[in-house]
């Protein structure tokens, strides 16, 4: 029994010792560990954070897990980050926080602001003291980096953003698109990028509703309510969760969640929506969004389990996030603060020393870091793979990434493709080494819609809550274009007339009903309206101006136009005067030119007695008297006109110079006839723009300032007038007694006042160019292009004749030409156009003047002629000779009296024409006798030789 007891003593003792011995060894190596520690260099970093809110109470969770998992993973560094958090939950407490850690915490860097109204104060003040603010939320910045190089976005830029959600857009081919955001600076900011965005896409920005960050719920459906009067049915949405939830709730219970709706949220929803509750992602389904993609990892999962754990064991009563990329990025900046410390401090711990600066007295303000530039440059310089993805700065912000596209679906959501920024829309991330940029939305899953409908909303719609404005005006003349009444009953305008028939026929051309109500502009009081004044009330008063209303380019600056559907041009119009007189028959020809006749007639007739007188001293004619003879010559320019088949001249060289007098004379008598019809028929324009005229135009037209400020028409000369019988009236009454003597106004008027008073108006100079009437809508309306194809389809339709001659009578129609009405003013011709006629006829006279009476002109005319009849005769007489030689000898013989006769006559013909004189005639027939002769000694030495040759070869064939 005492041997029992020994031995449990003893193993009691020997269980102490052991204890004690663990004791010892445990706190010795405690002790190490705390001088190891002890050893490090401690880098404060200030975070700033909202820790009451679930975005800050994970951000801090998240930032003291990459402390304790990087310094895990990296024993052996000699520096330690130590955090230093500040609890904040308003802006004055986030000030106060950032000076105070500044001021006795002594830290060289500051994590945070979490909201973005804090972050104007964190970065003057990070500039003054050189500490960089590095923030893991903000996502713009109002100042450019180079003005702000302290203030470091470890976030990609809202103008990355930006850029997808406008690719989405115009992958869709939605032409508008609405934006609400919330009313702080973080919504603000966020405007100019996708404002941008949208213009280099081509995509208007319909407009923008600012919704304040406390806004309650009567406010929120209050401007739900205006979306339902609007024709945009796309809306983006950019607000903080809180609110962005409250706002889909009410819209779904307003309607706005149906069918034909297309919403878009950014990343500042998307990225909270795991966080919702489930009534929140019901009202959401149809819902698309972005948000920054992180790739899935194995170290991104086991942080998310450990991260889930830790937050079920930290059991804060503060509302619990879901970890979402915010976190992620909070994580990686710390990993990069840690990364750049250690890089910077290695070896060099003097770095962290800091200076200090005074306001005059010893008392100490603020601490200027040195360590902090350096810290800003290295951490510029970080690059490494992260929870989030790639981390690299570029210019003070985190480099652009890829955005995921996603659909909300149920109570879930669906990811239907993704946006990179070199590649544009992708279906898959493997397809990421695809080299064109793409924006078709059909590289995407399939989508389900709000209403869970799986058709693409078009993106506009005419508003369901109410009819299209369709303004028309009131005016008290040229009501075949536009009528209006007042309906007593109703106490509703009706229209009537061209343009309404128009507008009720290209309603029926739309791909889609459409409902509408005229609402009248001007009344019968005012007299001083203007169709720009009407123009000027879209879209405050009108959704549309359907009226008579001209396309002009100036008015192209605040409204858009539907394509015309009616004829274009301005024209001037005046009195139709015919110019008719007794001295009418002289007009087309003027004096010069009469006279330059008259004197060629004069000139013509001595010519032609000069040229004759040689014929009738010869006596050549003795049937005609000299006397006649003379007359005749004298007279022969005119009588040859009228009595062309008469041989009225001897001379040839009369006959040439009448040949040439004769097809001038036929030259003059056609331009004469022609010019004389249009004078006959075509009014002469003698108007000029002076002090003694005045013009009219048309009230509330834009003819006015056409008129003062392109034809430079002085205001006192104009006079405005509302129909086209005050037009004839003016016009009738002229400027001398309180008229006008010419109009300006638009074609289509134009052709109703000279159909309505036939032919005592012309259209007369130039057409100026407008655009004819069409439909005004306002600018970016998706009205425009469905109204023009249907105005199209009417005005090239069967129907438009019909159109025109309901309003406009019988007969009318626009595609008459206007050739017909339009005058172009008409001269009488002078004697320079046809100066070169006359230099023609001229030179021809002179000409037979010269070879007719002059001694040298008649041995020139003459010898060639002698020349010319040797030549002739000369080859013909060879030619008989030659053919008659190679028959046989008597030909020869009669070959040569052939050719005596034939000289015999031609020396007859010689004579009886005057080419050559009598005492020449013998002389000639002796030579001619004399080459005959030595011809046909040739021919007969040519045809001795040729027999010749031909004994030489018989004696020669005989020998052989």
């Amino acid at each position: 029994m005492t041997m029992l007891k020994n031995i449990q003593r003893s193993r009691f003792i020997a269980v102490c010792i052991l204890f004690l011995f663990f004791i010892f060894d445990f706190h010795s190596h405690a002790a190490t560990d705390v001088h190891k520690e002890e050893s490090k260099l401690i880098i404060p970093i200030g975070a700033v954070l909202d820790l009451d809110s679930p975005m800050g109470s994970m951000a801090d969770l998240c930032m003291t897990m990459a402390i304790s998992d990087f310094y895990s993973a990296h024993p052996n560094y000699t520096t330690r980050l130590q955090l230093h958090p500040k609890n904040a939950n308003t802006v004055l407490h986030a000030n106060l926080a950032v000076v105070e850690l500044l001021k006795d915490e002594d830290v060289h860097g500051v994590i945070g602001p979490q909201v973005s109204s804090e972050e104007t104060f964190f970065t003057e003040l990070g500039q003054k003291v050189h500490v960089p603010i590095i923030s893991f939320t903000a996502r713009t910045s109002a100042l450019p980096y180079k003005q702000n190089s302290y203030f470091v976005r470890t976030t990609p830029d809202d103008a990355i953003q930006a850029k997808a959600l406008a690719t989405i857009c115009k992958g869709f081919e939605w032409p508008e698109v609405a934006v609400l955001y919330e009313d702080t600076n973080y919504g603000n900011q966020f405007l100019s990028p996708v404002n941008k965005a949208l213009q280099e896409v081509e995509i208007g920005l319909a407009y923008m509703i600012a919704i304040p960050k406390s806004a309650d719920d009567n406010h929120l459906l209050k401007e739900l309510k205006k979306l339902t009067t609007k024709q945009t049915r796309v809306f983006l949405v950019h607000m903080n969760p809180s609110l962005g939830y409250r706002l889909f709730t009410l819209a779904k219970g307003a309607g706005l969640m149906s069918e034909g709706y297309a919403w878009i949220i950014t990343d500042s929803l998307s990225s909270f929506i795991s966080s919702m509750d489930f009534d929140t992602r019901v009202s959401m389904e149809g819902v698309l969004g972005i948000k920054p993609y992180v790739s899935r990892s194995k170290d991104l999962e086991s942080f998310q389990e450990r991260w889930k754990r830790n937050m079920f064991m930290k059991n804060t009563s503060n509302p619990v996030m879901e970890l979402n990329v915010y976190g992620l990025w909070a994580y990686d900046t710390v990993t990069a603060l840690a990364m750049a410390v250690e890089s910077i401090v290695s070896g060099n711990s003097t770095l962290v020393n800091v200076s200090r600066t005074t306001n005059g007295s010893d008392e100490t303000i603020l601490k200027i870091s040195a360590f902090g530039p350096r810290l800003l440059e290295e951490l510029s310089r970080t690059h490494f793979k992260g929870l989030s993805g790639d981390f690299q700065l570029v210019d003070g912000k985190l480099k652009p990434s890829t955005f995921e596209i996603l659909n909300v679906i149920g109570t879930g959501e669906k990811t239907i493709g993704f946006w990179t920024p070199d590649r544009g829309i992708i279906r898959e991330w493997s397809s990421i080494g695809e080299t064109n940029y793409s924006t078709s939305t059909k590289q995407l899953r399939s989508i389900t819609w709000p209403g869970d409908s799986i058709t693409q909303p078009k993106g506009w719609a005419i508003p369901a809550t109410g009819n299209l404005r369709v303004g028309i005006p009131w005016k008290r003349g040229y009501t075949e274009f536009i009528s209006m009444t007042i309906d007593p009953t109703r106490k509703q305008p009706n229209a009537t007339g061209f343009t309404i028939d128009i507008f009720l026929a290209t309603l029926e051309a739309l791909p889609f009903p459409v409902n509408y109500e005229f609402i009248d502009y001007n009344d019968t009081n005012n007299f001083n309206w203007s169709y720009d004044d009407m123009l000027h009330k879209i879209p405050e008063m009108f959704d549309v101006v359907v009226g008579d209303t001209t396309i002009w380019a100036p008015r192209a600056t605040h409204v858009d136009f539907s394509l015309p559907y009616s004829e274009s041009g301005v024209v001037l119009v005046v009195k139709n005067k015919k110019p008719f007189d007794m001295w009418i028959f002289v007009k087309p020809l003027r004096w010069d030119l009469w006279l330059a006749i008259f004197m060629s007639c004069i000139l013509m007739g001595i010519v032609l007695r000069v040229l004759e007188h040689r014929v009738s001293s010869n006596g050549t004619d003795p049937m005609r008297a000299h006397n006649g003879r003379a007359r005749t010559a004298y007279w022969s320019p005119v009588t040859a006109l009228a009595f062309p088949e008469r041989d009225m001249v001897s001379n040839n060289w009369s006959v040439l110079v009448l040949v040439f007098w004769l097809f001038m004379a036929f030259v003059l008598m056609q331009s004469y006839t022609a010019n004389l019809s249009a004078i006959l028929t075509v009014d002469q324009l003698k108007f000029a723009f002076s002090d003694n005229y005045f013009v009219g135009y048309q009230d509330g037209s834009f003819m006015k300032q056409f008129l003062i400020e392109q034809l430079h028409i002085s205001e006192s000369r104009l006079i405005s007038y509302a129909s086209a019988d005050e037009y004839h009236d003016a016009m009738s009454l002229g400027s001398k007694n309180g008229g006008v003597d010419a109009i300006f106004d638009e074609i289509p008027y134009m052709k109703l006042l000279m159909n309505k008073y036939d032919s005592q108006y012309k259209m007369v100079g130039p057409t100026y160019k407008t655009g004819g009437f069409g439909f005004a809508f306002p600018v970016g309306s998706p009205l425009v292009s469905h109204f023009s194809k249907a105005i199209l389809d009417v005005t090239q339709g069967p129907n438009m004749t019909a159109i025109e001659q309901k309003n406009f009578g019988p007969g009318y129609s626009s595609q008459d030409p206007l050739s017909s009405t339009i005058s172009q003013q008409t001269s009488s011709l002078t004697l320079y156009e046809f100066a070169g006629l006359f230099l023609i006829i001229g030179s021809v006279t002179i000409i037979a003047l010269f070879c007719s009476e002059t001694t040298i002109g008649r041995k020139f005319t003459d010898k060639t002629a002698y020349f010319i009849h040797k030549y002739f005769y000369f080859m013909t007489s060879k030619n008989n000779l030659i053919d008659g030689a190679s028959v046989d000898g008597d030909s020869v013989q009669s070959g040569v009296e052939k050719s005596h006769e034939f000289v015999q006559n031609n020396a007859s013909v010689l004579a009886s024409e005057e080419v050559i004189n009598e005492h020449g005639i013998e002389e000639t027939v002796q030579n001619g006798y004399e080459e005959i002769d030595e011809t046909l000694s040739q021919v007969n030495y040519d045809d001795a030789a040729q027999n010749s040759g031909m004994q030489i070869d018989c004696n020669t064939e005989r020998n052989s």
